[in-house]
């Protein structure tokens, strides 16, 4: 099986992602974690590197798209893996922007720059979101944060870490089960 999980920063999408990989034993990719690992090396945060004209999005959109064609038994992260693993379980994890900008203030990720305050983050984030659908919505004319694209979504703001991974976990052997009827 194939699981893509998507949805707005600070939703706890690396998180799940992770847990639920380990959970079935498959692979885990994050493109998020590549993306801001080719940023820190050139020096810029990632909504910086995201602004870049030139093309910062062609690698990664076709190494998606070669995993979604010749691996199975994965769950991949990303804001397009939706897109580029057209197979996969779609799962979208929405949270209220201002309690994901708390969530992201009190555990900030190393390669993100630090920020002053919860404000400062929510700022970012609003910044990056519109960004994003902007330089989507002109590369691959749509936008990544139009819950109709997906099978499954999870509203994050109010439930735990154990609590999303749970409902990702009953769809997918739900899913699985229908595969098997």
């Amino acid at each position: 099986m194939q699981i893509s999980i998507c949805g707005t920063p600070g939703s706890g999408k690396s998180t799940v992602a992770k847990i639920i990989a380990e959970k079935l034993k498959y692979k885990y990719y994050s493109v998020g974690a590549l993306r801001r690992q080719m940023a820190k090396k050139r020096g810029l945060a990632i909504y910086e590197f995201n602004q870049l004209k030139e093309d910062t999005d062609t690698e990664f959109d076709n190494n998606q798209q070669k995993i979604g064609e010749k691996e199975d038994n994965f769950v991949i992260e990303g804001r397009l893996s939706f897109h580029f693993v057209p197979n996969s379980l779609k799962f979208f994890f929405k949270a209220d922007l201002k309690k994901a900008a708390e969530r992201v203030f009190k555990e900030p990720r190393s390669s993100e720059k630090k920020y002053k305050n919860v404000d400062e983050v929510l700022k970012e984030m609003k910044k990056r979101m519109n960004g994003d659908k902007k330089r989507y919505k002109e590369r691959y004319n749509l936008d990544p944060y139009n819950e109709r694209q997906f099978d499954c979504v999870i509203d994050t703001t109010n439930i735990s870490v154990e609590e999303v991974v749970d409902k990702v976990m009953k769809t997918i052997r739900w899913e699985s089960g229908k595969k098997t009827d």
